[in-house]
């Protein structure tokens, strides 16, 4: 089996093209092709890549909030192969209630196809009609211009620029009412 290739597991989301699971033990090495490539993480982190000790946190840490908070950074698959196309979810911003930051990583195979848009779409519906999120926020790399444009089509609005402790760099963050908010 490819290691970016999904097990059979429960989905509980998906679009035309994906299904969204939650990641698990077993996907160390679905974790491993996303976070350890230097070309999916130099927008995440200021030295470029993960090593193997820091993929294998981040997978803990979003195993432990999907077990805490019910929400993590999904991991997505193409429904036609069932290879993993990245992960796109939620976790909570700050201690505000019902905020939730959304964040997209994708493989770079999957890069310029809509799947980022897509993902994100019903991540965002999941936040407001099943978590109750009152808005989401969310950032990125301010030289990712990619994912500038995706916020924007997706009806962000830029409010400030904050400092981000893995780059070191101020990016631009954005908000999005919950459609009762607005």
């Amino acid at each position: 089996m490819k290691e970016t290739m999904r097990k059979e597991r429960a989905t509980f989301l998906e679009t035309d093209r994906l299904e969204f699971a939650t990641w698990t033990e077993e996907d160390r090495p679905l974790a491993s092709a996303l976070w350890g490539d230097p070309e999916v993480m130099k927008w995440m982190s200021n030295k470029g890549f993960l090593n193997e000790d820091e993929v294998e946190a981040r997978l803990t840490q979003e195993m432990k909030r999907q077990q805490e908070e019910n929400m993590q950074y999904w991991p997505m698959f193409d429904k036609e192969t069932g290879v993993l196309v990245g992960c796109c979810g939620l976790q909570p911003y700050s201690s505000d209630e019902f905020v939730y930051v959304l964040g997209v990583h994708l493989t770079r195979d999957h890069w310029g196809q809509g799947y980022a848009t897509e993902a994100a779409q019903a991540v965002i519906r999941y936040a407001f009609e099943e978590l109750g999120a009152k808005r989401l926020v969310a950032e990125h790399h301010p030289e990712n211009q990619v994912c500038k444009e995706m916020l924007l089509k997706l009806g962000f609005t830029y409010d400030r620029d904050e400092l981000v402790e893995q780059t070191g760099k101020m990016h631009p963050l954005y908000l999005l009412q919950s459609p009762s908010q607005r």
